[in-house]
């Protein structure tokens, strides 16, 4: 059904990732790498991959360097950081440089393999205890944070959806909570990343992860 590479140098890891595939994605075809230069070497050899399931910290990656490379060369496939690391301004700094979502080793089987399934069907994936994770000194502005005033430019229906995008939510999952239709969940995400300036639904729910949205819903 799919093809998935998965990147990563530790073969315990990368035998649990691929069961989850094969479990969760009968059918599919899971390709292995344990380095950065085989990774680009397989990816190269089958341009039908549908997913790059990449490991921050293998060799040759040297952090998110490895991704900036891999996005040059391969940009055309969607790639996924699978690391360890939580720290929120690296998962920022991932989806900046080009990745579609950001999975957590520590993310429990059936979580990761709906979190594979949301990106293979063309959403983002970002654990929401990410997104929560303790910020910075309240003294020290966070670079990524947008200003609060563009919020206003939202109308009441779009800080909705931008409320449950900040949950983790899948457009499909906003849809049904908010009983609006995936398209029109679609139109308003769009509008939602024009007015606030950035690029994709990762930055926009990295960037209001300190908004309190109740403040701007009573409006």
């Amino acid at each position: 059904m799919f093809k998935i590479l998965v990147a990563d140098d530790h073969p315990l890891f990368r035998e649990a990732i691929c069961s989850v595939i094969s479990d969760g994605f009968p059918g599919s075809t899971v390709l292995e790498s344990a380095d950065l230069d085989s990774t680009v070497v397989i990816a190269q050899q089958h341009d039908d991959l549908d997913l790059i399931l990449l490991d921050l910290n293998m060799p040759g990656m040297n952090g998110l360097t490895g991704l900036i490379s891999l996005r040059n060369e391969l940009p055309d496939i969607p790639t996924v950081i699978v690391s360890a690391e939580e720290d929120k301004h690296i998962v920022l700094q991932a989806i900046t440089y080009g990745a579609v979502g950001f999975i957590t080793k520590s993310l429990p089987r059936p979580q990761m393999r709906e979190a594979i399934g949301q990106i293979l069907d063309g959403n983002v994936y970002l654990p929401a205890d990410i997104i929560r994770t303790q910020r910075t000194a309240p003294n020290k502005r966070e670079d990524a944070q947008i200003d609060p005033s563009l919020l206003q430019a939202l109308t009441r229906k779009q800080l909705q959806v931008l409320e449950h995008m900040a949950k983790g939510e899948s457009n499909k999952q906003i849809a049904y909570n908010l009983d609006i239709a995936e398209t029109t969940v679609k139109a308003h995400v769009s509008a939602i990343l024009r007015k606030l300036g950035v690029h994709n639904r990762v930055q926009a729910i990295l960037s209001t992860s300190d908004i309190d949205f109740s403040d701007y819903l009573r409006r």
